[in-house]
Parts: structure tokens; sequence; C-alpha cells
């Protein structure tokens, strides 16, 4: 695994709204590399960008035309090439967004595959042999072309599915891994992923990475295709990162992926944080972080230490961290989530609590999604220091309230979240017991209470040696208490009240943080 990953702290960028220099109301790559130092100066030292190549954009560039291009929205591939070197001069990484599981219907692959003449693409997608027959529990296009077949589709209709077989062959049509239209399918993949490394990349974050074998059964099939992806990346590309979006890190890190996000949606229980009726980490304090503790529990014990499990604060498909929590509340969440092992992931502008937008109008394939992707809020200029463009011509419309957070006026306050969250990544950085391959250990997390604690270990030093952490949270509005007779030492992070001991006891004030040394 890359040495770099010890200690990255992610930030995610959706080009299209983080900002515009050619004032076209879209972001592009000269906005992200002017902002590359704003970036480094908040602590994150990696990058995920979201899909940047030539596209239709009916799904926000998740639905690609061209691996191979930067779409011209964004710059060219030499702003790519610039992108990357920049990255790297300030001793960052970057990791590009893969979609493997699909294309456009716009690709020149599935215009190829279409025809119904026998070519190198007929095999390219997942096609019935009967235009009467649709794959089973896959939507799919028929009456398209004069191919006669039905194609499956991932997501929206305009996104057929690229084929890696199926592992449980039911029906003639279906195809093993080992066929050969699967394996130029993995081929073409393969050359994708060295053409950006071979540019400056240093990996990629893969989309819908545990969907693409069909009919597979507990995720083999597709465990053993990343397994190939890994031994040809090892072999070529050894520093290369992969970071999937598949769930279920038993499976993700089996395959070779280093990093697995927890998701919004599948078993994690991530959204119990933030995101249900009562998040756990509201004042309100009704809710319940022990169903999210069993499961991590349950995938950290499974991956074996093989790779690390990534909460994000947020990301482009779920409603924004802030949407149901106020600035005291999102203070203890990040308290949260820059001292749990594995790479942290900030979306921007979570750092200065932009809000989640409800009912916009959705925009290329974002509907409710696009309340999280608004354009940036730099500063109190012209749309908010994003774009000097006309105000109906940006991507998406902002945020119009007067109290909108800015960079400008965060950076302004000395008590704001952005200054909160760049002390606690400094403050992670410095501690090896809770950088990314740091063990932990939780020590209070019964149902329907607070506080939560855990401790937090140097990799690999066991709990006699090196140093220790305990993480006490309460984001409830009232003073907990629980049982713990460990002996505490230097706080090296404070937010709220003091953490006191007395009598196998430690007592913590409302909507409180306290990182402290265990001697």
């Amino acid at each position: 695994m890359a040495k770099w990953l010890d200690n990255a702290v992610f930030y995610e960028i959706y080009p299209q709204s983080f900002l515009d220099t050619n004032s076209d109301g879209i972001g592009d790559l000269p906005g992200v590399i002017r902002k590359l130092d704003y970036i480094r100066e908040l602590g994150c030292n990696a990058i995920w960008l979201n899909p940047c190549f030539v596209s239709p954009f009916g799904d926000a560039g998740y639905d690609v035309a061209d691996y191979y291009t930067i779409a011209p929205r964004y710059g060219t591939n030499e702003d790519a090439k610039r992108l990357f070197e920049e990255v790297h001069k300030r001793g960052m990484h970057v990791l590009l967004d893969l979609v493997p599981g699909h294309t456009s219907v716009e690709h020149p692959w599935f215009q190829e595959s279409m025809k119904a003449e026998k070519n190198e693409y007929t095999d390219r997608y997942v096609w019935t042999d009967s235009i009467w027959e649709a794959p089973e529990d896959m939507a799919s296009l028929r009456g398209i072309s004069d191919r006669d077949g039905s194609c499956a589709v991932n997501f929206f209709s305009s996104q057929p599915a690229l084929n890696y077989g199926y592992y449980k062959i039911t029906r003639p049509w279906q195809m093993s891994p080992e066929d050969e239209g699967p394996k130029a399918t993995l081929e073409a993949m393969k050359d994708v992923m060295r053409f950006w490394l071979r540019m400056g990349c240093d990996g990629f974050r893969v989309d819908m990475a545990g969907s693409l074998v069909k009919q597979d059964e507990e995720g083999k099939g597709t465990i053993a295709l990343w397994k190939k992806v890994r031994a040809f990346l090892d072999e070529e590309f050894p520093d290369a990162v992969l970071v999937s979006e598949w769930g279920e890190p038993d499976k993700s890190l089996q395959g070779g992926f280093h990093m697995d996000f927890l998701l919004h949606f599948g078993p994690s229980h991530y959204n119990d944080l933030f995101r249900c009726e009562h998040p756990y980490f509201s004042k309100e304090g009704k809710g319940d972080i022990s169903q999210f503790v069993k499961k991590y529990v349950e995938n950290y014990e499974k991956s074996e230490k093989k790779g690390l499990i990534c909460i994000p604060s947020g990301n482009h498909d779920i409603e924004r961290i802030a949407w149901r929590l106020d600035e005291e509340d999102l203070k203890v969440a990040f308290a949260f989530l820059l001292s749990m092992p594995g790479a942290p992931f900030l979306y921007y502008g979570d750092e200065i609590g932009m809000r989640y937008l409800p009912g916009l109008t959705s925009v290329e394939g974002g509907f409710n999604r696009t309340g999280s992707r608004t354009p940036m809020q730099w500063d109190d200029g012209v749309n908010a220091g994003f774009s000097s463009a006309a105000k109906e011509k940006l991507y998406i419309c902002q945020d119009e309230s007067a109290d909108r957070p800015t960079v400008q006026n965060q950076q302004e306050r000395e008590d704001s979240l952005y200054h909160e969250i760049k002390k606690l990544i400094a403050i992670r950085q410095a501690h090896p017991a809770l950088l990314n391959r740091g063990e932990i250990e939780f020590v209070y997390a019964p149902e329907h209470a607070y506080p939560f604690a855990y401790l937090r270990s140097e990799a690999g030093a066991g709990r006699k040696n090196g140093e220790k952490i305990l993480v006490v949270l309460n984001p409830s509005g009232r003073e907990e208490s629980f049982p713990c007779d460990l002996k505490t030492g230097e706080v090296i992070y404070r937010f709220g009240g003091e953490l006191k001991a007395q009598d196998g006891r430690m007592t913590i004030p409302a909507c409180s943080a306290v990182w402290v040394k265990v001697e």
C-alpha cells in the first residue's frame, strides 16, 4: 500500500461547482489549480476529483463518452497534466473518478455494439439475444438499433452496462468473466487506467465497484475481477491507489482495494450518524450509534487490516452534513470524523458548513442530489466568488441566504467551523495513534446512549506500547457520564467543556468533544 496513505486526508471536488475561471458558469480544472493552496492550507493533502471526461452529462459526467479526453467545459488534457504536476509540487496526491460499470449511449463502443453485424464491440455490453427478453433484475434499452436484443443499463437509461460477465449463468446469452467479450472489456478499462496513471494521477476512486460481475454470489466474481486489476497495477504502477464505492469493506479490501467508503445505502448504518430523523450528532440527543458501531466492528474484523475503512463527511449523492446539524453539532461531528481510523474525506464546502438546498430543479441528472452540488461559496463578491458569469448562467443556483457561509467569513471568524476543522486535521496529523492505520477499541457505545467513547492506538504498537488516545464525544444537549477507569493525561483537543474523572466514571458536558492521552 502506498506510504502516503498513512496520513492522507482527502478533499472531494465536484469540478462543475468548485471555481469557474472562464466565466461560463461552470467550474473548471484551472479553477481547481488556483485553489490548491487553499486545500493544502486547510490540511488536506489528497484530492478526489469527480468525473471530468467527455460526456453528454445526463448524469453529471458519470455517463462517459470518451475515457481519454477531458470535457471541454473543464479544460484540456494539458490542464489535467498541469493539475497533476501542481498537486505533486505541493506534496499532495490526486485520484480521478473511474466509471468502469457503464458508459454513455454516445460512447463509440456502444455505437459499434448496437450494430447488427458482429464486430469487436458486439460483446462489450450486456445484451440479451432477443428484443423480447430483458435482462433479469435489470432495466434495459431496447428497440434503439437494428441489433436484435435488449441492453442492460446500470442506473439511468442512458448508461448501458459494460460486460464483465455473469458469475451464475442461467441464460444462453450470458457470458462468463473468462469469455472473450468480458476479458476484452477488462483489458479496455486497464488501458484507460494506464493512460491517466502515465499522465500523472495517483489512482482512482471507482464508481459502483461492487457491481461489475452480474448475478454475483457474495461478490465472489467481482472480487476475483478486482484481484486481476490489483495484480496489473502492482506490476506496472505499484504506488497506484484504488478506493471503492462498494460499502462492504470485507469484500472490497479482499479484492485489492486500499480503501472502501461507508455509504448512505447498504448495511453500514452511516446515515444513523448525520442523516436520519434523529441523527446521533444532533444536540437533541435522541440518536443511536450502537448499530453503526456493531457493523463497523464487524467490517473492521473481517477486513483483517488489509486496507482502510473511510467515513466521508458527505459526497455529491447525498444531503450535505449540515442538512440536519447546526455549527455546534458539526464541530462535534468533525471531532468524530477526524479521529476515526481510515482516510478522512471532506466534501467540498463541508468545511464551511455549506447547506443542502432542497427542492431545486434537477440539473444533469441530479434530482434530489442537486441541492448538494451547488457552487462553492468563496467570498461576498459576485456569485460568492465562484464565477463572474451572469447569475442565470451558473451551473446550479446558489444559496442566496443573507447568512450563507463563505470561506471568507469563516476564515475571518476565529471560532468558525473552518478553523475548528483545520485545527482537528493538524492535531490528527501530529499524533501517530490518530493516523489512518491506527487501531481502535470502542469503550462506550450502548443503545440509545451518550456519550460515545473509543480508544485509538498506534498501528502495530499493541495495548502496552505506543501512543494511545481516548476520544470522548457528547453531541447531546445534556451532561453525560459513563464508566471508565482509564488513566488519562494530556488533553490534546477540546471543544466545549472539560472531561472529568471520578470514582471510575467520566463526565463530559453537553455538546463537547475531548481527545486525551491515556497513560
